[in-house]
Order: C-alpha cells, then sequence, then structure tokens
C-alpha cells in the first residue's frame, strides 16, 4: 500500500517539516488544542494515517473517547469549549481557502483568546497539517502502525 517508503524520502524533507513542528510545539499553544487542531483537519483532508496518529497522541494525552468520537461533528456538539470552536472554525477556514482573505468572522474572535504571535503560530499549525496530510495522501504510510513517542 506504501507508495513511498520513510527510506525514499529525500535526506532533510522530515527533519525540516520537524524543525516546524518543534517551532509549534515550543510556542504558547497548548499541545492537547494543537493535537485537536492536527486531528479534525485529518478528518477534513481525509488522511488515514494522520487520523490514527493524532488520535493516539490525544488519547494519550488523556482526551475523552466522548469528545474524540464528536471531534467530526463538534459544531452540534456542547462539548467543546468557545476558545475550542473558535479555533476549529478558524482551522476548516484556513484548510478549505478560496480566492478571499479569512472573513472578519472568524478572524475577529479568535482575539478574544489569542494575541497576534499566538495567530500566527495557530496559522502555522494549520498549515503545517495541511502539509503533512498532503504528504501523507501522496506517500500512503499504513495507518495503524503509529505509536505515541515515535517521532
Amino acid at each position: 500500500m506504501e507508495r513511498i517508503s520513510y527510506t525514499d524520502i529525500p535526506e532533510g524533507l522530515f527533519k525540516n517539516l520537524r524543525a516546524i513542528e518543534d517551532l509549534i510545539s515550543n510556542s504558547p499553544l497548548e499541545n492537547k488544542l494543537y493535537e485537536l487542531i492536527k486531528l479534525r483537519i485529518s478528518q477534513k483532508n481525509g488522511c488515514a494515517y494522520c487520523v490514527d496518529m493524532h488520535y493516539k497522541e490525544l488519547k494519550h494525552a488523556g482526551e475523552t473517547e466522548l469528545r474524540l468520537s464528536s471531534l467530526c461533528v463538534w459544531e452540534e456538539t456542547p462539548y467543546f469549549s468557545d476558545k475550542e470552536r473558535i479555533v476549529l472554525k478558524f482551522a476548516e477556514t484556513l484548510t478549505k481557502i478560496n480566492n478571499s482573505p479569512i472573513p472578519e468572522e472568524v478572524y475577529t474572535p479568535l482575539l478574544a483568546h489569542f494575541n497576534k504571535t499566538e495567530i500566527c503560530y495557530l496559522s502555522l499549525a494549520i498549515t503545517q497539517i495541511n502539509t503533512w496530510n498532503r504528504l501523507m495522501k501522496v506517500f500512503l504510510f499504513t495507518p495503524g502502525n503509529y505509536k505515541v513517542g515515535d517521532h
């Protein structure tokens, strides 16, 4: 099933992507929120490998089964905070971009919870998981093999 194996990937490609991951991980963003973004965007993009990975990471971080199973319908459930809802809406909007800027009704609510530096990190975090999703759609790494702590 795998089109491109880990050993086929050009030297430095994953190393540089991991450097961006480290930058985001060392930012003021909460890790659990970052993982929530990664799982939701991976769901939206249909990336089985990344859904498996970020589901496991969130489980390991203590996320509840109810919230994990409801993330795909987050707008219809009461299980997510206002802050999480604002971030999820922003993440989905930035993932499915069109030829217009992000609407004010999506951007402005972020300011109630984040400063501009944090919004920069949020934006980078969302674009980063989109990059990983797109690579995995090409490489076709096998889902199910990921173990927490394996990166």
